[in-house]
């Protein structure tokens, strides 16, 4: 099911206020927390939303069940006791609206650690990680590009998370050789879409967006890498460095 973007940031904030209530560290990922975080942009490059992705602490995995039951969705059982300590799938009655939980960490194309950053904020992961987990795709598409966009618009690149965290970005990717390398060919991607005529940019926000990339990209280049890092870079992209992630049948 696609829903208007308010009906279903309606849904996501319902969801959210519920599980705090109850103690539970949901927290969105995805699309739909960059368009909590950055609505105003996300207007020019509008959208349909079909599902909420969350996290939550691998701590509190047995409480999502009842919870999600309780506010009207059903477990997908099959998916759930397969990948059910990683990821859970939880169905609406009625719309077929989909919940996507990654519990713990956020594992697709590479692996984002969330442990004690699920309280940072309050709605969804801190901007770095939500920053992220669109540059670790490696096949991006226009959708998600479009979300880096937003992204880059609306937040300035810096230290803390009230700002898109280019320290923990960093940290990140020093920690993992794989995830630097998707990130840096996803702000090329991205750094070209912004200069083509394929979306409409004011000159200052096209300066503003190419300004962020550069200052991410700088901040990669001086990171301080260790010898495994270096080495791990030598054998570059003749060895795989993600991994291949296969889509969930809906």
């Amino acid at each position: 099911m696609e829903s208007t973007s308010l009906e279903i940031a309606l849904e996501m904030n319902r969801l959210v206020e519920a599980a705090q209530h109850e103690q539970i560290h949901l927290r969105a990922i995805g699309g739909l927390a960059v368009h909590y975080h950055s609505p105003r942009r996300q207007q020019d490059f509008r959208r349909e939303y079909a599902d909420i992705d969350f996290v939550i602490p691998k701590s509190e995995r047995h409480k999502i069940d009842n919870f999600f039951r309780r506010m009207g969705y059903q477990p997908d059982r099959r998916f759930n006791l397969l990948n059910g300590d990683k990821r859970q799938i939880f169905i609406q009655e009625g719309t077929g609206r989909r919940i996507d939980v990654f519990v713990g960490d956020f594992e697709m194309c590479h692996k984002l650690p969330l442990k004690d950053r699920l309280q940072v904020h309050p709605v969804t992961v801190p901007l770095a990680e939500l920053f992220l987990s669109k540059t670790q795709i490696v096949e991006l598409n226009r959708k998600d590009a479009l979300d880096l966009i937003a992204l880059l618009l609306d937040h300035d690149i810096g230290r803390g998370d009230d700002k898109i965290n280019v320290e923990r970005i960093c940290r990140l990717c020093l920690r993992d050789w794989g995830l630097f390398k998707t990130t840096t060919i996803n702000l090329k991607r991205v750094e070209d879409l912004v200069n083509s005529d394929e979306i409409a940019l004011s000159p200052g926000d096209r300066e503003l967006v190419l300004r962020r990339i550069e200052e991410i990209r700088k901040a990669l280049a001086l990171m301080k890498k260790n010898i495994l890092w270096l080495a791990r870079d030598r054998l570059g992209t003749r060895l795989r460095w993600y991994t291949e992630v296969e889509e969930v049948e809906r």
